[in-house]
């Protein structure tokens, strides 16, 4: 179906906000392409364009699929201002078809290698590593090797697997676009309670300061609030970290001192993803 003018509007109108929105990060934009948003998916839907379908090359409206394209683009992208993951694995499987089942009928997008490269990193965040590899296995070699989006998540996953997590710490500050810190910051948060599984079950107590440099926390407040997350007790007066199993059977407390912390903590998490990626 062909571009008709409130169409084209409201998509310009859509394009405006966003620009608008990725200058100020202000909430009354979010609030505008979220409303525009869901305004024009009932328009795309009304014309048969939300779930485009591949046909002989005559039939396709070539620019109607890319405006539909595109709104789904802003979408994934808005998705990530808005921190909201749900939206963003909605707008992203709305998305799939046309980089996917479309794409030797249309031009590629300028987004589309961002937002792949998003998509890589999601599946990092939530520890699906499997995902992670399934969609990188769908990928162009070229692609892969020389793309600077594709290139971060493939790196990042790398010092997953041999456990140099102080690597990814650093990588928060060397992301290729804006939107991919808000998912690297989640990649920590998943491997703040992986280590901090770890150190439950290799220890009963740590002194403060340890389990903060381990947990990569620059701050008391930071290290208090996961603490109680994982139901951790405080000592404030001994300046140590007690796990819900200190009165376990394993030995006491001074059998951490003949563990070598990190390097233990670090030898399980490496071995567990490991397993993980055999699987």
């Amino acid at each position: 179906m062909a571009i008709d003018a409130e169409l084209r509007a409201a998509h310009q109108q859509l394009l405006a906000s966003f620009q608008a929105l990725n200058q100020t990060k202000g909430a009354a934009e979010l609030d505008a392409v979220a409303s525009q948003l869901a305004s024009l998916k009932l328009a795309l839907a009304e014309r048969e364009l939300l779930y485009p379908q591949p046909r002989a090359a005559g039939d396709l409206d070539v620019e109607a699929l890319q405006l539909a394209r595109e709104v789904f683009e802003i979408g994934t992208l808005f998705s990530v201002h808005a921190k909201d993951t749900d939206s963003f694995d909605r707008y992203w499987d709305q998305l799939k078809p046309f980089y996917l089942d479309l794409h030797t009928y249309l031009p590629r997008s300028a987004n589309y290698e961002p937002i792949v490269g998003l998509s890589l990193l999601r599946s990092l965040s939530s520890n699906s590593i499997s995902a992670f590899h399934m969609a990188l296995e769908t990928l162009p070699t070229d692609l892969v090797r020389d793309s600077p989006y594709i290139q971060h998540p493939v790196l990042l996953e790398r010092w997953l697997m041999e456990g140099s997590y102080s690597n990814v710490w650093r990588e928060r500050e060397n992301v290729p676009r804006e939107e991919f810190r808000f998912f690297v910051d989640m990649l920590m948060v998943t491997i703040r309670h992986e280590i901090a599984s770890c150190e439950e079950k290799a220890y009963d107590t740590l002194p403060l300061n340890d389990v903060a440099t381990l947990l990569f926390f620059n701050s008391l407040p930071e290290v208090l609030d996961f603490a109680q997350q994982r139901g951790w007790h405080v000592n404030p007066t001994t300046q140590t970290v007690e796990f819900a199993n200190k009165h376990s059977e394993r030995g006491g407390a001074h059998d951490e001192e003949r563990i070598p912390r990190r390097a233990t903590i670090a030898s399980n998490l490496h071995f567990a993803r490991e397993l993980e990626s055999i699987v």
